[in-house]
């Protein structure tokens, strides 16, 4: 079957976005805005792969009321997501967490994150010392990084390389690790410091001291405005079917593009079965998937984007959401939840309490006390293989020794999301830049998604709005040339 797009002087253009997740939702979106130049709006068709779209954004019921299965929260202090929102209609249904206070569960406590802190990296060794979370040695250890001398980054390094050497080994094991290990499921002995902790490879070009360093930046920071977090009311998934109804374009899911071709006029994708092949033209391209199909789809047109596609690692990880009685937990649960290092060597690596964190969810549960439970790290593979009970199990065991729990659950939820989590080592951002700079040298293509510019829900946006006015100009620029 071949769907074909008509041409002619007042077609609008045809755009084919690969990728039905957030990134590709929302790039079909900002597609469909008035283009560059003053030229039509272009018809739009999603490809999904998978049964369903959405990616990361997923919600199912649990304790009779819908509940984010993935993303939970989203950055408020990145703009995009909140744009998004007022766009879409949506910010009446906004809520705001009722509790941000974390903690890390090490050395046999629950203790307080220090205050001061970016990204883990402390900036205060008050604060440090009096959250416990060090030993006397690690404490002084990261004390010295006052009176050695300056560390030159002149590349990018790992985090542990350049965080161990000023503040000591305890400082990454039990701070940074586990922030790192909760965003990216990475280690931080692999993690580039220059795309995962920016402002510090930058503050640490200038600064002697990364305490003072640390210090500093949070001094400069915004210190009004609102939560750092919002939610909406029935889960962050709401976005990615919001998306999908304002964005006005032909969605297919069960459709695996398996080929990507040159034609004189743009593009012609080959979906389905080999078997049943259906053909696709396009004026235009947007590969909203991940590192590993995109590089399948450009190697034939750009063996270095192939190649750079293909060093990009993915880790896998489980949330297991457990809802409980109140009188489960003999003491008030400790803020919005805590981290779980891995040196310590506990199953999970982070937990949340839901219903304190977010107290509209708390309302609609009628006090079900729910808590999500992360499992996975790049290379716990093994651990994931387990079957969902005895990742149940596991969960339930570690919240009994952090917290104290003393009955079942009422309820349990495993989500599995296998090559989740893109993993930003060393060398990411010259990677990103490469793949870029290759894209650009194709026909009306661009890529946009997780693998590029950050991981959270407003980062994956702002790839996808870019991606999208990366297309608007190349479809303005093929109209100035042809005249049409």
């Amino acid at each position: 079957m071949d769907d074909a797009t008509t041409t002619g002087p007042a077609a609008a253009p045809h755009v084919v976005v690969v990728g039905g997740g957030v990134a590709g939702l929302a790039a079909a979106y900002y597609l469909r805005r008035p283009g560059a130049g003053g030229g039509p709006v272009p018809r739009v068709t999603v490809l999904e792969g998978g049964p369903r779209t959405g990616g990361a954004l997923k919600r199912s019921p649990v304790a009779g009321v819908e509940v984010d299965e993935g993303a939970e929260a989203l950055l408020a202090r990145r703009p995009e997501a909140v744009e998004l929102i007022d766009e879409l209609g949506l910010t009446g249904e906004t809520v705001r967490p009722g509790t941000t206070s974390a903690h890390v569960w090490t050395r046999d406590a629950v203790r307080p994150l220090p205050g001061g802190h970016v990204m883990g990296v402390p900036g205060d060794l008050a604060e440090l010392a009096r959250s416990g979370v060090l030993s006397t040695a690690g404490l002084a250890r990261a004390g010295l990084d006052l009176t050695l001398p300056a560390t030159p980054v002149d590349a990018d390094v790992p985090v542990a390389a350049y965080v161990g050497g000023r503040l000591g080994a305890e400082v990454v094991d039990r701070l940074v690790e586990p922030m790192l290990g909760g965003v990216y499921a990475g280690r931080a002995d692999r993690l580039s410091l220059a795309a995962t902790l920016p402002q510090i490879h930058t503050a640490a070009r200038t600064h002697r001291s990364l305490l003072g360093a640390v210090a500093e930046l949070r001094a400069a920071a915004p210190t009004a405005g609102g939560p750092v977090f919002v939610s909406l009311r029935g889960g962050v998934a709401r976005l990615a079917d919001a998306l999908a109804d304002a964005s006005g374009a032909r969605v297919r899911t069960s459709a695996m593009v398996r080929e990507l071709a040159r034609t004189p006029g743009g593009w012609r994708l080959t979906v389905g079965s080999a078997h049943r092949p259906e053909h696709t033209d396009a004026d235009a391209v947007v590969l909203a998937v991940p590192a590993a199909p995109a590089a399948r789809l450009l190697r034939p047109h750009s063996a270095r984007a192939a190649r750079l596609l293909g060093e990009i690692e993915y880790a896998s990880v489980a949330v297991v959401t457990l809802a409980y009685r109140p009188s489960a937990f003999p003491e008030p649960l400790p803020g919005s939840g805590f981290l779980v290092p891995a040196v310590d060597g506990r199953s999970i690596k982070a937990a949340t309490f839901s219903t304190a964190k977010w107290p509209a969810l708390a309302e609609q549960l009628g006090g079900t006390v729910l808590v999500r439970c992360s499992l996975g790290r790049i290379g716990e593979e093994r651990l994931l293989q387990r079957p969902d009970e005895e990742l149940v199990a596991l969960a339930m065991h570690d919240l009994a020794a952090a917290v104290g729990v003393r009955e079942l659950p009422l309820e349990t939820r495993v989500s599995r999301w296998g090559g989740a989590l893109p993993q930003y080592t060393v060398g990411h951002l010259d990677r990103v830049a490469g793949v870029r700079a290759a894209a650009a040298e194709l026909p009306a293509l661009a890529v946009c998604g997780a693998a590029y510019a950050g991981l959270g829900v407003p980062a994956v946006l702002g790839t996808a709005r870019a991606a999208a006015e990366q297309i608007h100009g190349r479809l303005a620029a093929a109209r100035g040339r042809t005249g049409r």
